[in-house]
């Protein structure tokens, strides 16, 4: 995690915590990243989410399109990552 901290990220996820609502989200990513980052990062969350629920790769790739080289990059961020996307999925969850 070292290699992203900077003032620059910091001021990057500051301002995304500042947005309110999936209106506001979509109109900053809209302004900040190209179509298809937006969707790249989405397809990864898509996945992890599977991934989650046991699916398997073979049914990953057919739902999503990802290459298993994606899925298998999620897979490693859900095995020995931060844990980033259960939290996020517990609390959509919650929700």
């Amino acid at each position: 995690m070292n290699k992203l901290h900077n003032e620059s990220t910091d001021l990057l996820f500051k301002a995304i915590l500042t947005l309110k609502d999936i209106d506001e989200c979509y109109a900053f990513f809209e302004d900040i990243c190209t179509i298809k980052e937006i969707q790249s990062i989405a397809q990864r969350v898509t996945v992890a989410q599977m991934l989650t629920e046991g699916k398997v790769y073979s049914d990953i790739v057919a739902e999503t399109g990802a290459s298993t080289a994606t899925i298998s990059r999620v897979n490693r961020s859900l095995n020995y990552g931060n844990d980033a996307y259960r939290i996020a999925f517990k609390r959509i969850d919650e929700e």
